[in-house]
């Protein structure tokens, strides 16, 4: 199958979302949550993250997640990543309370194309502290692809992963899984990366966006966000309307894109010193905002 018709089955298969000019939306991918060992490049932002997603929580975001939320490569089982950053999926089950949390597979969590696999694992959590099970995600559904569609004009925002245009990593990812889990991990930690890996891979990468780019401009310019290569891309009104968030594992910082006012942002959060010596996590805007209306052709 074809990076087009693997976009388009996507697409037609997508969760529509409705949305206008008083949604706010942050767009989040490729946080690859692990378990907080040498190999978990997210531990390293754990705290900007969580930081950011308390901002987009009180401010009454909804929240986005394209794919590559947890690393289910170099981890074999979701409870060892929950244990290792529980504060995180505590917040985000308050999202997911309130129908603000939108989740989509990834390459690195694609078992959750499973529903069975969902609810087994996601649903609920042993607390230890009082010897019972606890609801986490009872009920989640993870897609392939969201498409958020604004109420009046109609105008739509496709979202997905993005390797529906990286072949290798769609159609044999169980075994890039198997690679990473036995050869690459133990090679992560003394300093050797991942060649599979298209955010390692620039030539990789530039393939990957053509073939999206190719595929927006055979669908009459369709505003599409992914994450997949970690290179944030923000087009200008007039460019073809390829967004990508980037990622979370960023050295010292994360990227997002934001949907505020019927406008885009691509931002940034890092950590940031004060003149006087202390630390604080700060956020970036690094490209827009610019109206939606102006990405209409």
């Amino acid at each position: 199958m074809s990076s087009r018709r693997r976009l388009d089955r996507a697409y037609k298969s997508a969760k529509t979302i409705p949305f206008d000019d008083t949604s706010k939306f942050i767009f989040f991918s490729d946080c690859h949550r692990g378990d907080n060992s040498f190999a978990d490049d997210f531990a390293n932002n754990r705290n900007i993250y969580f930081h950011a997603l308390n901002h987009y929580y009180r401010n009454g975001f909804q929240y986005c997640e394209l794919g590559d939320g947890d690393e289910l490569w170099e981890n074999l089982h979701f409870e060892s990543i929950f244990e290792a950053h529980k504060n995180v999926y505590q917040l985000l089950r308050q999202f997911h309370m309130e129908n603000r949390l939108h989740m989509v597979w990834g390459n690195h969590d694609m078992v959750y194309r499973n529903k069975w696999y969902v609810d087994k694992h996601l649903s609920s959590y042993f607390e230890p502290i009082d010897d019972s099970d606890k609801e986490l995600f009872e009920g989640i559904t993870y897609h392939e692809a969201l498409l958020l569609q604004h109420r009046e004009t109609q105008q739509e925002l496709f979202c997905t992963h993005g390797h529906q245009a990286d072949w290798w990593n769609y159609n044999f990812w169980r075994i890039g899984r198997f690679l990473v889990r036995i050869l690459w991990k133990p090679l992560q930690v003394v300093g050797i990366a991942d060649p599979t890996s298209p955010a390692k891979n620039y030539k990789e990468l530039i393939r990957i966006e053509k073939r999206i780019k190719k595929w927006i401009l055979e669908n009459d310019l369709r505003i599409t966000i992914a994450g997949h290569t970690h290179r944030p891309r923000f087009p200008e009104p007039g460019q073809i309307p390829f967004f990508n968030d980037g990622s979370c594992v960023h050295p010292r910082s994360i990227t997002g894109i934001e949907l505020e006012n019927g406008e885009l942002s691509l931002i940034k959060w890092q950590i940031a010193t004060k003149p006087d010596g202390t630390l604080q996590i700060v956020r970036v805007l690094l490209e827009g905002p610019e109206k939606l209306v102006d990405y209409i052709d």
